[in-house]
């Protein structure tokens, strides 16, 4: 009887359980082919708050705590002799859902042993990196069997890269829950009557995430200024630019906007379901373009149609299941939105595309086996070095 092949997979973020789904996926879809551990940190120092190691009711993949250090800064973040003398087992398969310029993406390529290795990237802008980054870049790239970019644009940012150039790689984004995640409009009338707006009543146009400039705040509260068409608004998430999000909010007396903060992720599907369109109007900057827009895959699984601008993957995360639309132009923000608003119809089309395109695409499950045949593409590959050169 063929034993199962042995996966390790490591990241500092698997210490929230929900982001332990990608591990949990792996061995529920690789089930008597896979063998699946997770290593996460047993505490790490949060943006919002301390976070000791969380676990969930029937995990399918095999924990391990590791201690961790420095986590204030995940660059420069270490693990311990536990990581170490755990990655030195017997594993066929080592992933690494961490950078490789990051002092502990070093670490696991100093410490894997003769299985293939490959690390998950979400540089989407070509960068220099100062030392030791660098170093430790090309150090874990010399080491590594392959990577698995985030996304399109990703891929282009790095394929042609030095120690990236050549090796197997594949694209494979992050996944959402669609059991979770789904059209509930009953649930979206219970969050629109407790924010105290009657039914029925103009449609929803919904925000979800960061309150920051390169998220689009200006460009969306723009075009819902100029527009004649009736209109809410509901705005979900937090930043620094909350109070300037209240203050633009105030100039409705009409009491048609709601900004909402501290909303757990469990709260978040009914958010999404009182939306009727959802917009992200990320902006490019310097230094950032938008990696992936977990917020319109979170979305189309609800079945809400949306709207987003042309920066960076959104356009990939999007296809043919929503608008795309120029990301400093507020004048045609305020036509895309009018056509919805306008359009139960069209609303109706883009939401059943966007909740088709989540479950073939973005469903947990697809993602899990589209991880398991890169893995698998890599055992079958013929190393050109050993794994200490």
């Amino acid at each position: 009887m063929t034993r199962p092949l042995r996966l390790l997979t490591v990241g500092h973020s698997y210490v929230v359980a929900l982001n332990r789904r990608l591990p949990h996926e792996l061995a529920r879809v690789g089930a008597g082919r896979w063998e699946v551990t997770a290593a996460a940190p047993t505490f790490v120092h949060g943006d919002l708050r301390p976070i000791p190691l969380e676990h969930f009711a029937g995990e399918a993949c095999r924990l391990v705590p590791v201690p961790a250090y420095l986590t204030r800064r995940p660059h420069v973040m270490l693990y311990g002799r536990t990581l170490r003398q755990l990655v030195r087992e017997p594993w066929d398969v080592v992933h690494c859902w961490q950078e490789p310029f990051v002092l502990t993406g070093g670490q696991l390529a100093r410490w894997v042993g003769p299985a293939p290795l490959a690390y998950y990237t979400f540089q989407n802008i070509p960068k220099r990196y100062p030392p030791p980054f660098n170093w430790v870049e090309r150090y874990a790239l010399r080491r590594a069997a392959g990577w698995i970019a985030a996304g399109h644009t990703v891929e282009r940012a790095l394929e042609g890269r030095h120690g990236y150039a050549g090796k197997p790689h594949c694209i494979i984004p992050l996944g959402v829950d669609v059991e979770v995640f789904r059209p509930d409009a009953g649930a979206g009338s219970g969050v629109r009557r407790s924010l105290g707006w009657s039914e029925p009543g103009p449609p929803v146009v919904g925000f979800l995430g960061r309150f920051v400039p390169e998220k689009g705040l200006r460009v969306l509260t723009a075009a819902l200024d100029s527009l004649a068409t009736p209109w809410r608004a509901l705005f979900v998430g937090g930043g620094k630019l909350e109070a300037e999000l209240r203050d633009w909010a105030a100039k409705y007396s009409d009491d048609r906007v709601r900004v909402v903060t501290g909303v757990p992720h469990d709260a978040v599907p009914p958010h999404l379901a009182a939306m009727d369109v959802l917009a992200a109007p990320s902006q490019t900057t310097r230094r950032w373009r938008e990696q992936l827009g977990r917020m319109l895959i979170e979305g189309m699984a609800c079945g809400v149609p949306v709207l987003g601008s042309d920066s960076g993957e959104i356009p990939f995360v999007i296809g043919d299941a929503g608008l795309v639309l120029p990301e400093t132009d507020a004048g045609a923000w305020a036509e895309g939105l009018a056509t919805l608003l306008e359009s139960p119809s069209r609303r109706g089309e883009l939401g059943s595309r966007g909740r088709e395109r989540a479950e073939s695409a973005f469903a947990w499950p697809v993602i899990a086996r589209r991880h398991l045949d890169f893995f698998q593409e890599l055992l079958e590959t013929p190393r050109k070095t050993g794994p200490h050169s």
